[in-house]
């Protein structure tokens, strides 16, 4: 593994830390940190942290001797010093003479001893760092490290690999026990440079902060040559079907099977996130992948991002790939089963009340494809997909040399099930529309924006799509939650085509339809020009049709039903004079909703319109705007606002009737009117 230390760089991060009040030791602690967060071999989404101990003044000027050690919800490769809390070390250190300690008592030492109250919570692993006397500390959960902790013989191999430089610390849970049997270790042995913890990862530690992270580095180094130099592959070809089917074939429907059932044709929906690359074909293809998966996972704390390990899928054969939802479906029961009688049997060990997480998979791998990550929010996939790439690797290097054999399933339920992470998740609330992807059409307009915005804001991953990418690229980033912008021609099938295979790239599917694209002519319906109604028939009509068949597809693939959302417009109820070239096809709409609503309830799929009027948008611009007020010899307020509230109706009024409708699980068919009062354009 390559040492990233720069002298030049380190002395400029001190440099500039020091201008905000930031001592030397801190700053080079961030530093080391950064470095070894960056590497995703060692460090991968939380699974490390670092101390120093130093000496810092709280706000009434008096010092105190500290731990600074890495916080919760802090990213090593991005971190900052207020990431690195500081515990006052003199509480610390009595705690070690205690015979034991509670994980909610710990925290409750940690936090009690902050210098600064607002702190983010110290690592469970402060304790650790703190028995431990050297000034820097760092701890990763290297894969290379992994793949020799990750054996029965784990002990002799690091011996045999490392010598009496690293000490060895069998598998205990991190918390206080860790704590003290690690720091025992070292007392048995103070001239080690680090500690191997068994199925876990490694501490290195020194007096400055290059030197703990050049032991790091050569120790993961050691390893590293290690299985380069006496791997064996472990693996055999699998034989797979002559064609294989493509990822956006069976990602909907493994979207769509491993949804959680709320019951009553309701389901917490998940993201799906699809990686391939050479190392991962070479892993997934084997024969020996079914095996690989059931022994479970590298380090145990990616218990919380994978659960206990991967589901497996057989390769999906293109000639035969009408069946294989039936098949996805059987083999995400197996893994619920499995996983069920894991809590149930686990649970019964102690008298403590648990409630059992969603049993889904967080990981699939699929021989002839790769593998997918699935989380409530992409975030959470990708974070599954990483996580999934290096346990892979920590698991193929750990057969290589010998046989794979990580934590204990036992172990590894006391720390997916511990009370700290249970906390965690019980504080993290879902929004309305979390793990869903809504498509919107026309999104970067008045109307389309506004819809992805609060859509958006309420939990969805949104496509925000647009005959202008670039614009609709913009208004995705604007709107945040890892939102996407698509070029779309919604009068060309294969462009609307191409948008929709998009989203499933992304997210793996669509479960909300906002088809909202459209434009307004004018022209007396007596002379009009046949050219000019087929055009809006084909933008106005015919396109809500394209993105609704493309739409009900995936949610058909899916399994877990959706919305259909049309913008019908005042028109289609309430024709106006010269407006026929518009009001026509929107009329037409109004029924295609209907129509959908008709035959795909059975589905699942609800169809609503929304008939909303007088919106400022590309529709009904300014120089409209004041042209029919002038017509109508009315202010442009009045105008506006000339309905039964008298008050302008907004896009963002539009849009909460969209959302409204996402919401409404029980209602289909409807039209939701959005125009302040207008009783000529109220259905009857």
């Amino acid at each position: 593994m390559k040492n990233l230390w720069r002298d030049s760089d380190a002395e400029a991060m001190v440099e500039a830390y020091a201008k905000k009040g930031i001592n030397r030791d801190l700053a080079l602690r961030t530093y080391t940190t950064r470095l070894l967060g960056g590497e995703p071999r060692l460090v991968l989404h939380g699974g490390g942290n670092t101390s120093v101990k130093t000496v810092v003044s709280d706000i009434v000027g008096d010092e105190w001797e500290v731990l600074c050690v890495k916080g919760s919800g802090w990213d090593m490769g991005t971190i900052e010093p207020e990431g690195l809390p500081a515990v006052k070390m003199a509480s610390l250190l009595k705690a070690r003479k205690l015979d034991a300690l509670s994980d909610e008592d710990m925290v409750t030492l940690q936090r009690a001893n902050l210098v600064d109250p607002a702190s983010p919570n110290p690592s469970v692993e402060a304790l650790l760092h703190a028995f431990l006397p050297h000034k820097f500390v760092d701890h990763t959960h290297s894969t290379a490290i992994l793949a020799i902790a990750d054996q029965a013989a784990s002990k002799e191999m690091s011996s045999a690999i490392f010598g009496k430089k690293m000490g060895f610390v069998p598998y205990i849970m991190p918390g206080f026990a860790l704590a003290k049997a690690a720091a025992e270790v070292f007392d048995r042995d103070p001239d080690v440079d680090g500690l191997i913890l068994d199925k876990h990862g490694i501490f290195t530690f020194g007096e400055t902060a290059k030197e703990a992270y050049d032991r790091m580095i050569h120790y993961v180094t050691l390893a590293e040559d290690y299985v380069r130099d006496h791997g064996k592959n472990p693996f055999t070809p699998a034989i797979l079907p002559q064609t294989i089917a493509p990822a956006s074939e069976i990602a909907s429907m493994l979207r769509g099977a491993v949804a959680v059932a709320r019951g009553d044709g309701r389901y917490d929906r998940m993201v799906s996130e699809f990686r391939t690359s050479p190392a991962i074909l070479e892993f997934v293809n084997a024969r020996e992948v079914e095996d690989m998966a059931s022994r479970g996972v590298s380090t145990p704390d990616l218990s919380i991002r994978i659960k206990t390990g991967p589901m497996v899928l057989p390769a999906p054969d293109a000639d035969r790939i009408e069946d294989f939802r039936s098949v996805i479906d059987a083999r995400v029961a197996a893994f619920v089963a499995d996983y069920t009688e894991y809590f149930r049997t686990n649970d019964a060990r102690d008298d403590v009340k648990r409630t059992m997480l969603d049993p889904m998979p967080r990981l699939t791998l699929v021989p002839g494809l790769g593998m997918f990550g699935h989380g409530r929010t992409l975030k959470d996939a990708k974070i599954a997909a990483d996580v999934g790439e290096m346990w892979i690797e920590a698991a193929r290097d750990a057969e290589s040399v010998g046989r794979f054999e990580p934590v204990s399933r036992p172990d590894l339920f006391d720390l997916e099930y511990w009370s700290l992470e249970q906390a965690k998740l019980a504080g993290a609330k879902p929004k309305p529309l979390t793990g869903q992807v809504a498509f919107v059409t026309g999104g970067a307009g008045a109307i389309g924006a506004a819809t992805a915005k609060l859509f958006a804001r309420e939990g969805a991953h949104v496509v925000v799509a647009d005959l202008d990418g670039g614009k609709a690229s913009d208004i995705a980033k604007a709107i945040g939650n890892q939102s996407i912008g698509v070029a779309c021609d919604v009068t060309d099938p294969a462009s609307v085509r191409a948008a929709f295979d998009r989203a499933v790239a992304t997210f793996g599917g669509v479960d909300i339809l906002v088809s909202n694209a459209g434009a307004a002519w004018e022209g007396a319906i007596a002379t009009l020009d046949d050219s000019l109604l087929r055009r809006s028939f084909e933008l106005n009509f015919f396109s809500h049709q394209l993105v609704a068949q493309n739409a009900v597809r995936i949610m058909k693939q899916q399994g877990t039903g959706g919305a259909l959302l049309f913008n019908a417009s005042k028109q289609a109820v309430n024709p106006g004079a010269k407006f026929g070239a518009y009001g026509l096809p929107k009329a037409a709409t109004l029924f295609l909703s209907r129509q959908y609503a008709l035959e795909h309830g059975a589905d699942g799929i609800r169809s609503n319109a929304v008939n909303a009027d007088r919106i400022r948008s590309g529709l009904l611009d300014d120089e409209m705007i004041a042209k029919r007020a002038a017509a109508r010899g009315l202010s442009v307020k009045d105008y506006m606002g000339g309905n039964l509230l008298g008050q302008e109706v907004t896009a963002e009024d539009v849009a909460q009737a969209f959302l409204n409708h996402a919401l409404a699980e029980r209602t289909t068919a409807d039209v939701t009117t959005v125009d302040g009062g207008n009783i000529a354009a109220a259905l009857r």
